[in-house]
Formats: C-alpha cells, structure tokens, sequence
C-alpha cells in the first residue's frame, strides 16, 4: 500500500470513528431520555443525579460548574430532585460556612434506575467479553481520552 493510499484509509477510519462516537451518543441520549421518562425525571435533572453519583457529596455551586448550568437552573434541579427522594442537602461540615450544602444521592433509590439500564449492562458485558485484556486497555484509554477531549471543549463553550 502506497503512503497516500494509507493516509486515505487513516482518514477513511477516522471519519468512520468520529461517525460511530455520533451515533453512540445518540443512542445513549434515546436511552436516558427514555429513563429519564420512567423515572418521571427531565433528562437535566438525570444527568445532574449522575453528576452528584460521580463526585458527591458536592456543592450546589460546584455541581452547576460541572454541569455548566447557572446556578438558578442548579436550584430547580436539585429541587425537584429532593422532592423526588433522589436526594439530600446535607450541611456541610467541611466548610467554614455554616450555611455551606452538600448533595448527596440517596442509595435507596439506585435499584431503580440500575433495573432500567440492566439491559444495556449486560449488553456491553458481552461486548467486552469479546476482547483480550489488551484490546480493553486500549478501548479504555481511547474512552478516556475522548472523555477528556469532551470535557475541553465543554469548558471552552461554556467560559465563551
């Protein structure tokens, strides 16, 4: 295979990646949306619930920069997900003010939305399953690194 013929196939499969990670997100948006909609959540306060999954306890105010939503859309959120039992505004005992908040997820309700994605976890076991330990580490790192790559580019459109 000559140089160009390489470059056009390098380019051919990237295009090709770049489409599939497109359609991906796609199909994953599909699916939350539609457990958004049996949990009676918007797809915002899902997502949030998520954020706070990751990286709770954490600050109604750090939890909005994560999300990059201001922090009055931070308040519906975090209101209709506490009035739902998702979960819990605890004071802060690390901060030095008394008035400081940290949000929790409650893990009573974590069944539910884990039943819901039951499907597409055990999918992706068998997805995995196909591959050698080498294959994952590679897989793992490109996520890794597109994760990182998603998140730069976030913080650039959301300081713009």
């Amino acid at each position: 295979m000559s140089a160009e013929e390489s470059r056009r196939q390098r380019r051919r499969l990237a295009a090709g990646i770049k489409d599939s990670l497109r359609a991906m997100n796609n199909q994953l948006s599909l699916l939350n949306h539609h457990v958004s909609m049996r949990i009676a959540l918007k797809d915002v306060d899902l997502d949030c619930l998520d954020l706070i999954d990751r990286h709770g306890p954490i600050s109604p105010s750090a939890l909005a920069r994560r999300a990059g939503l201001h922090p009055a859309t931070m308040t519906g959120i975090l209101d209709r997900l506490q009035r739902a039992g998702w979960i819990t505004r605890d004071r802060d005992p690390e901060a030095g003010d008394r008035r400081a908040v940290a949000i929790r997820v409650l893990r009573d309700r974590g069944g539910e939305i884990y039943q819901l994605y039951a499907g597409m976890n055990t999918a992706l076991d068998e997805i995995l399953a196909t591959y050698s330990a080498s294959e994952l580490t590679l897989v793992a790192d490109f996520l890794q690194r597109t994760t990182n790559a998603g998140r730069t580019a976030t913080d650039a459109l959301s300081e713009a």
